[in-house]
């Protein structure tokens, strides 16, 4: 594997330099194939292949959508329709041959060599750059590489850790432990901190600055129980005084948020001759816009979200089953397109009577033929992401060059409180970062009163990430560290009641899991599928058979 990702790295570098390198087009050094004795002659082509990791990073293991915009579906809040191996990693019953992992594993190490023959090959034009570059360069490459491995340890476990070009001879080598991959990670975004700027302007926008380097280190403490760590590293995010909440929820995912100070890092697309754009609008989109609706949210998700007094539906008295969306946490319909809404210039109704909807593309809005009733590859659920789904994008709903946000400041600050909470540290500051991403201006809910026992707190952050942060692929590795799958991921996978309402709200637990079982209609809410959680083996992804099979030292996860 390794040296075949050898290969392809030099051959995209050698792609990616090429068009700087037409002098002397008769010395070619070897004739056969790329040489690592040319690269890097100069400053631009140094520049040139550190560009080229961001787009390499922004990988699309399915349906051409970036892998955090489609991870959730394959956990408790979402589903993918399609019978792929995503659909089976949800319903638990992947296997070592799994697809969706592979290409999680193939892209990241394709990634992680680029960033190799970079780190391996930077000193060559090191007089031929001035020091804030090639220091940024290196800083970017170490940060593009650690961020990867944070991925593949979040989902895999243990891992081969490389750190340089490999012979051919030194291809097979056995796993690092997760705990010594993590401890290497956060060491090289701290180093990579150093030499990364705070900001960037003009066509520098979407690098690594210091805040991405220190947020990812705190992501990867926090995910690997490494509470004063991540509170270290987010209070240094916090401390750089260069991020703010969006004021706007909804907005924020959006191409008119896509600039906003909450971003602290984004996958950047532009769709002029299709440099990079991503397919996301195509998959989640109603049928009456045009979309096929096949990466859905889960009925269990809408029932989580409280009602504006801050309780659970099963809780407030605010909450009306025959008007079940009605006071609930504005971030519920910024989430999910839900009936009786207006989503993407249509009535959204997914009650199987509704044969007809209003179309607002026309003026007068006019009645047309509802997509969402009739036809049979509607939302199974009956409702649709909203979140990344933009109007802009309706002439071509499969390029669009809507930003990805990768880290936000609202996650900071619930990393922070987390691990403040974990370290039974529940100060001021804790609450302060909580409430702060309840009450923008957008949310506007009830702050979190101090208090709190530290079971209570951890109640609330919980529930809050759910809130917050649900279709931006933190579910997987959430539900894995609060030690939940196994309850989350195991039974009934709902939909929605295709004609009526749930007569009842379900019973939320304490990480805002739902139970059905007292609900009077259970019986008609839809049955996408059946799941099965094996606490024994899904705890981690099985790595794929081809890795084990041609390197022996590379022992297979557990049950795989």
């Amino acid at each position: 594997m390794k040296t075949n990702i050898y290969l392809i790295m030099l051959a995209v570098v050698l792609a990616t330099v090429a068009p700087s390198c037409q002098k002397g087009y008769l010395d070619k050094s070897p004739l056969s194939g790329p040489s690592d004795e040319t690269f890097f002659a100069n400053q631009d082509e140094l520049l040139l292949a550190v560009n080229g990791l961001y787009k390499s990073a922004a990988y699309a293991p399915l349906d051409g959508m970036p892998l955090n915009l489609s991870i959730d579906d394959g956990t408790d809040i979402g589903w993918d329709r399609n019978n792929s191996a995503l659909q089976s990693i949800g319903k638990g019953n992947q296997d070592s041959n799994n697809t969706y992992a592979l290409e999680i594993w193939k892209q990241a190490y394709t990634v992680i060599a680029k960033c190799n023959f970079i780190l391996d090959n930077l000193d060559k034009v090191k007089d031929k750059t001035t020091p804030a570059i090639f220091n940024r360069s290196k800083a970017e490459a170490r940060f593009i590489r650690a961020y990867t491995y944070q991925y593949l340890i979040d989902y895999f476990g243990g891992v081969p850790l490389v750190t340089k070009m490999l012979k051919l001879e030194e291809a097979q080598i056995p796993k690092t432990p997760k705990a010594e991959l993590a401890d290497f990670i956060m060491k090289e975004l701290t180093e990579a901190a150093l030499d990364l700027p705070n900001s960037y302007t003009g066509g520098d926008i979407g690098r690594a600055t210091k805040g991405a380097a220190l947020a990812i280190k705190a992501r990867t403490a926090l995910n690997n129980g490494k509470w004063q760590d991540a509170v270290d590293a987010a209070k240094a995010v916090m401390d750089l005084k260069t991020y703010a909440l969006h004021n706007d929820f909804g907005a924020l995912f959006s191409y008119a948020g896509q600039n906003s100070n909450e971003i602290i890092w984004a996958f950047q697309y532009l769709r002029a001759s299709k440099t990079q754009t991503h397919a996301t609008p195509t998959a989640l989109l109603s049928r009456n816009g045009q979309g096929f609706s096949n990466k859905v949210p889960s009925q269990s998700l809408v029932d989580a979200y409280p009602c504006t007094d801050g309780l659970n539906i099963d809780e407030s008295p605010l909450f009306d089953p025959k008007d079940p969306y009605k006071n609930r946490d504005p971030r519920l319909g910024f989430t999910i397109a839900l009936p009786g809404s207006i989503y993407f210039n249509y009535q959204f109704e997914t009650h199987r009577d509704s044969l007809k909807c209003w179309n607002y593309d026309t003026t007068p809005a006019k009645r047309v033929d509802n997509q969402e009733a009739i036809n049979a590859f509607a939302t199974f659920t009956g409702y649709c992401w909203r979140k990344y789904v933009d109007l802009a994008d309706k002439p071509d709903r499969s390029n669009s060059e809507l930003n990805v946000i990768q880290i936000r400041y609202a996650e900071i600050l619930l990393i922070y409180a987390e691990a403040k909470n974990e370290l039974n540290q529940l100060d001021q500051s804790a609450y302060d970062a909580i409430n702060l991403v309840r009450q923008r201006p957008s949310v506007n809910m009830p702050a979190i009163a101090s208090g709190k026992s530290q079971t209570e707190f951890r109640s609330l952050v919980h529930k809050e990430r759910l809130y917050e942060l649900a279709m931006e692929g933190f579910r997987q590795t959430d539900l894995r560290r609060w030690n939940i799958a196994e309850k989350a991921m195991t039974g009934n996978f709902y939909g929605r009641v295709q004609r009526g309402l749930v007569a009842a709200a379900p019973q939320i637990d304490e990480n805002g899991l739902a139970d059905y079982t007292n609900v009077p209609n259970r019986a008609d809410l839809r049955v996408i599928e059946i799941r099965t959680f094996n606490k024994n083996r899904d705890y981690l992804w099985p790595i794929p058979n081809i890795e084990v099979v041609t390197n022996p030292k590379l022992i297979q996860n557990p049950n795989y």
